[in-house]
Formats: structure tokens, C-alpha cells, sequence
């Protein structure tokens, strides 16, 4: 995938400002919005079960994220997702903690059946226990270790039936058929919280404005790895707390030129040896 792909879609979402959908999890609620700001779309934050169907097709895009979960969530997810899914617009499902208790895991089981979902973004733990592979889950911040991200990703869409990115130290997405595997990144990404949340926003937004949902949620991972890159190369030496606040200024200033330079995503068919 080139650079220019990649800068058309953020500019077609500075342009077109998309309405961001989130029922998310407390803990990183101000961090999502900032972060879908940043990079010039709208974000809403609206869990009550009174308004979610109505915001829902009132967004541009859906956000699913189940970090904090309950009964009362789950039913505006259902509402949301239901009046999102009449709508026709892109909803990502993000299974912060799957694998942690039966309740998040099935959950997210649950929804991906009774549902429409556009793209499942998960990490390597959380995406391994909810499409039936053996893993261990510490918590909802588990990063998934160094797991095979691209066999993950093609088990878990061949076994859900939907596309799947899985974040880590090389993101892959895919649709069973092709793949799509994103070399962007830094490892301070797990040195702060929200960090997988903020990127299933990001990929909504890409969602919105692409007509392909791989290449789409693969631009959208690019964009946002250059992102942390250059975020790292500005608070080098500092610490996690100057991280997440350059990772917002890079979301924001990111530009072409940092694409040509760090960009790198490769294409392949799913089922190849990675290099």
C-alpha cells in the first residue's frame, strides 16, 4: 500500500468530519475522543440505552468496546449496533479483555452472531480466545505477547466469518483471502492505556470514508503506527505520559511526507510464510 492511499483517506476524513459513534469503556474515553479530534473527525461518547439507537444512525460510524462492561452496556451495544447495521454504516467491534471471564468472552461471541460487524480489532490474547485458540489472558490490557499475528487473524475470520485485525509488534488484517500486514508502530504503545482502543476508533473513521473494509482498516493501522512513531521520536527519553500526549500532536500532524518515509504495509494472500 502507498503513502498517497493512505493520505487520501485521512484527508477524506479531515474533510468530511465523520461522526464517531463510541460506546466504550471509562478508562479511555477522553484519550478516544482526543485522538478521533486529533485526526479530524467527530467523536460522540453515548452508552445510555435511551439515545444509542438514535445516535447510531445519526454517526457516520460504530464503535463496540466492551472494557467496561455490564448488563446496561450491553443493551445500548445492541441497540447501536441493530440501528447501526439499518443504517449500513461500519461498526467495529473492539473485545477489550476477551478471554479474561466467560461473561466478556461470550459476549463478544454473541455479538459478532446477532450482529453485522465490519472489521472485529483486537489484540493477539483477546482475538485467540474468542475464536477458540488457546491463550491467557492477564487482564484487559494484555497485549497477546509475541503471538503469530497473521495466523491469528486468518483462524479467527475463517472461524467468525467476518474481517479481523490483530494489533501487536506487526498488526495483520484480513478477510480470510487476502492479508494485509502493517509494520508500523512502537513498543511505548503498551506502556499507556487505551492505545488498542484508540486505534479500533481510528480504523472506524478510515471505515467511513473507504469502500474497501480491508484496505480501509489497513490505511487506518498504517496511518496510526506512523503516528506512534513519530510520537516516540518526540518524546524519546521521556516517558509514557510525553508519549500519549505527542501520540494525540502526531495523529494531528501527521502528514504525507511521514508516510513516504515509515509507511510500511505489505499485501499478501492468506496462508503465505511471513518474511
Amino acid at each position: 500500500m502507498k503513502a498517497k492511499e493512505v493520505k487520501n483517506l485521512l484527508e477524506k476524513v479531515g474533510n468530511q468530519k465523520p461522526l464517531i459513534h463510541n460506546i466504550t469503556n471509562v478508562v479511555v474515553t477522553n484519550f478516544n475522543a482526543n485522538g478521533i479530534l486529533a485526526m479530524g473527525a467527530s467523536p460522540v461518547m453515548a452508552n445510555a440505552v435511551e439515545e444509542a439507537a438514535d445516535m447510531a444512525a445519526a454517526a457516520d460510524a460504530l464503535v463496540l468496546n466492551i472494557g467496561t462492561l455490564d448488563s446496561a452496556q450491553v443493551e445500548a451495544v445492541y441497540l447501536a449496533g441493530r440501528a447501526a447495521n439499518k443504517k449500513g454504516i461500519p461498526v467495529v467491534l473492539d473485545p477489550v479483555g476477551a478471554g479474561a471471564t466467560p461473561y466478556r468472552t461470550n459476549t463478544v461471541r454473541e455479538l459478532v452472531e446477532n450482529l453485522d460487524i465490519t472489521l472485529l480489532r483486537g489484540n493477539a490474547g483477546e482475538v485467540s480466545a474468542i475464536s477458540g485458540i488457546d491463550s491467557e489472558i492477564k487482564g484487559v490490557d494484555a497485549a497477546g505477547g509475541d503471538k503469530d499475528t497473521k495466523k491469528i487473524a486468518e483462524h479467527a475470520s475463517f472461524e467468525l466469518g467476518i474481517p479481523v485485525a490483530v494489533t501487536g509488534p506487526i498488526d495483520a488484517v484480513t478477510d480470510g483471502t487476502s492479508v494485509y500486514q502493517i509494520n508500523n508502530g512502537h513498543s511505548m504503545m503498551s506502556r499507556i492505556t487505551g492505545t488498542g482502543c484508540l486505534a479500533s476508533a481510528v480504523a472506524a473513521a478510515f471505515l467511513s470514508q473507504s469502500n474497501d473494509i480491508l484496505s480501509g482498516a489497513a490505511a487506518a493501522l498504517g496511518y496510526y503506527g506512523v503516528a506512534a512513531e513519530r510520537a516516540e521520536g518526540f518524546s524519546s527519553m521521556q516517558g509514557p505520559g510525553t508519549f500519549q500526549a505527542e501520540l494525540l500532536n502526531a495523529l494531528y500532524n501527521v502528514g504525507e511526507m511521514d508516510l513516504r518515509q515509515k509507511l510500511n504495509i505489505q499485501l499478501k494472500n492468506a496462508g503465505e510464510i511471513n518474511d
